[in-house]
């Protein structure tokens, strides 16, 4: 590899310090940066600062535009410019999507056939994106009676949707627009009533229903739920059998659901079951069954059926799929004769088939590890499912699935394009004990003809661990550019994620959340020693709830890592959680814990990325962000930077991008995406070629 040195000549931004005095339980924090937050994202020392320090990374990284070209070009030549997706049978139509050439966005048709008869064009998102810089489609909903369609968009990355409806065969918008939405639509049955969640502008979060009807204004929409918990999440669906609406909420240890006859659209949602306190479930119907996931009595979730006599008894409820310790039930699909359980056990997806009439089986996969899901499967009356599936060495693939014999017919791999060939790689599962005596699981992959297992290669570690969300192994194209310059993939599956059933999410959150911290830590550390990475060569990654886990690593363990890519991170902990007014806040109590009160305030203060920066060395760190970000707000990286340029006692890069037209998703479209991920490659390239 050429070698390459980053510009360590460039002056970096020293931001202004204003003190700001924060009190709690009769504690009190000085934070010199508070001034970053702007709510209205206006002022002008903010964005003189954000666009300063966008310049000093620029400048760093110059010397590394024609390597960054190189990557983005990689990954584009990856990419099959012309694809499509498999049809997929709804109603009467076939539903698919195209793209094509340089194009960054899909054209979604329908069809009277799975070949392609009598094709009519949706939607071209190129043409509604075509004149904002961010662009994101939300959801498409067709009425039932085949005629309309119901889109929404978002065109500055804040989640706030619009939807839009159109006469599929006159390609005719309805004047009716619907404003600060959450971005799904619920027909009615009667194809003219929708449903909708409406968003507070401020905390972004969607607490109250609407109903609207075509043909009026949506000032005469009416209301027909509000919910008054703002911890709760607010969505909504349909009934497998499309015979009920459905409001779902969900809190991180509560759910409850509300539904409607989808024939009486003006009648009243009403629960079916009494919400209650740690009680998290899923409901669905088909035909005259009901079928409930549910934790009652089972913290690795269960499943029972009941009917509309009984679903609002639990005591009455049959068991349907008992609770196992060692098994996480994961959900349930329904089919006129046949259900298909997602199960984990040991860290691996398993799919279990249970006709009607006959004996339940599991489907089988080969990988050591990797991921699969339930594809779309909209009609219930079939003896097929469709099955998404991708390792780490094996491209995302849409199988489908004989459910009378388990069989497998293979509808489409994802295409890689150049040189590309799976049997290059190689994909291990290992256990690693962590400083308590607790086995983390660890899925890596490697270029064969690379790797030595000898502390040589350089090492790319993934951590996430939050919200019980399971980062499982699967293929991505963007990290061969790393495999085939000899990097070691690794991802941690720490505690805080549902990898070994719910216990292991319960035992990284709340006051148990540093057990994430320690495991991935101690990866890191066993990794090295046992020679899959070079213990000066050692990179790692994080977003979002990673970018925590990221901070967090950084100040407890800074030794171990030669550069960090922190993106979009969620590390001012403790100021955020205090802070209702801050969007989504109310919904994290469950997860963070509430500062308000003393005990969760002093764990969270323990650990927390901004309150922790101490005076010692750090790695070399890219942090980026998007401006606009509704889940993470810019301020909270911008202070964390700015705090660690004041405490580091070292010459290590600290740099800090911030997509001025982003959020929390990052750049919108298939082909801007790949410059961010570039320039994050060509960061951790250099930084191995400075070696």
């Amino acid at each position: 590899m050429t070698t390459l040195r980053l510009d360590r000549t460039a002056n970096a931004p020293i931001a202004t310090k204003t003190a700001k005095t924060l009190r709690s339980h009769n504690q009190e924090r000085i934070d010199n940066y508070y001034w970053m937050r702007d709510d209205a994202r206006a002022d002008q020392a903010v964005l003189d600062h954000l666009i300063a320090e966008n310049n000093y990374c620029d400048a760093v990284l110059k010397p590394s535009e024609t390597l960054q070209t190189e990557l983005f070009e990689e990954l584009k030549g990856r990419i099959e410019k012309d694809d499509s997706t498999v049809p997929v049978k709804d109603g009467k139509y076939w539903y698919h999507s195209e793209v094509t050439g340089d194009e960054e966005y899909a054209r979604h048709y329908r069809a009277t056939s799975a070949t392609g008869d009598n094709k009519t064009l949706l939607l071209d998102v190129n043409v509604l994106a075509s004149e904002h810089e961010f662009y994101d489609l939300g959801e498409i909903g067709i009425s039932p009676n085949d005629e309309l369609l119901a889109y929404s968009e978002d065109t500055d990355s804040r989640r706030i949707y619009t939807v839009r409806f159109k006469h599929i065969d006159s390609n005719t918008y309805l004047d009716d627009v619907l404003e600060n939405t959450e971005g799904q639509i619920i027909w009615a049955n009667d194809n003219k009533t929708v449903f909708y969640v409406r968003k507070d502008l401020q905390t972004l979060l969607g607490y109250q229903v609407y109903r609207h009807v075509l043909g009026t204004s949506q000032n005469d929409d009416v209301l027909v739920y509000e919910e008054d918990d703002h911890s709760f999440y607010m969505g909504l669906g349909k009934s497998r059998d499309d015979s009920l609406l459905m409001i779902d909420l969900a809190a991180t240890e509560t759910t409850d659901c509300l539904v409607l006859d989808a024939n009486n659209p003006l009648g009243e949602f009403k629960r079916l079951i009494p919400r209650e306190e740690n009680h998290i479930y899923d409901i669905d119907k088909l035909g005259d069954e009901y079928v409930i996931y549910s934790n009652w009595q089972a913290k690795n979730f269960c499943i029972f059926t009941a009917t509309a006599q009984t679903i609002q008894d639990k005591s009455q409820w049959q068991s349907f799929v008992a609770h196992r310790t060692n098994v996480l039930v994961e959900g349930v699909e329904l089919f006129t004769q046949f259900k298909v359980v997602t199960e984990r056990e040991l860290g691996q997806i398993r799919f279990v088939i249970y006709p009607n009439n006959g004996e339940h089986f599991a489907l089988a996969f080969d990988d050591p590890c990797f991921f699969a899901g339930i594809g779309d499967n909209p009609e219930p009356d079939t003896n097929t499912a469709r099955i998404f599936y991708s390792s780490l060495t094996t491209p995302s693939s849409l199988f489908e699935f004989d459910l009378n014999t388990g069989e497998k017919r293979l509808l489409k791999q994802q295409k890689v394009l150049g040189d590309f060939d799976a049997a290059n790689y190689q994909a291990e599962r290992l256990m690693i004990t962590s400083r308590d005596g607790v086995d983390i699981p660890v899925s890596l992959v490697y270029r064969k003809d690379m790797f030595k297992q000898d502390g040589t290669n350089p090492l790319y570690q993934y951590g996430y661990g939050a919200y019980g969300i399971t980062i499982d192994p699967n293929f991505s194209a963007h990290n061969l550019s790393l495999l085939d310059r000899g990097f070691v993939y690794a991802i941690s599956h720490v505690r805080g994620s549902e990898m070994l059933g719910r216990e292991w999410y319960e035992q990284g959150k709340m006051q148990h959340k540093q057990n994430s911290f320690n495991d991935f830590i101690d990866v890191t550390r066993a990794l090295v020693e046992s020679g899959y990475g070079a213990k000066d060569k050692v990179f790692a990654s994080g977003g979002s709830a990673g970018g925590l886990l990221m901070g967090a690593v950084v100040n407890q363990a800074p030794e171990l890592y030669l550069g960090i890519d922190c993106t979009v991170p969620f590390l001012d902990v403790l100021t955020t959680m205090l802070d209702e007014s801050i969007p989504l806040t109310t919904n994290e109590y469950d997860e963070w814990g509430n500062p308000n009160e003393r005990d969760a305030y002093e764990w969270i203060k323990a650990y927390s990325p901004y309150d922790n920066i101490s005076t010692q060395d750090y790695p070399n760190i890219l942090v980026t962000t998007g401006f606009h970000d509704s889940q993470v707000q810019y301020w909270e990286p911008m202070k964390w930077v700015a705090k660690l340029r004041e405490y580091k006692t070292d010459n290590n890069l600290l740099l800090f991008k911030t997509d001025m037209d982003s959020g929390h998703g990052g750049a919108s479209g298939r082909f801007k995406s790949l410059k961010e991920r570039a320039l994050v490659l060509a960061f951790f390239l250099s930084l191995l070629s400075e070696k």
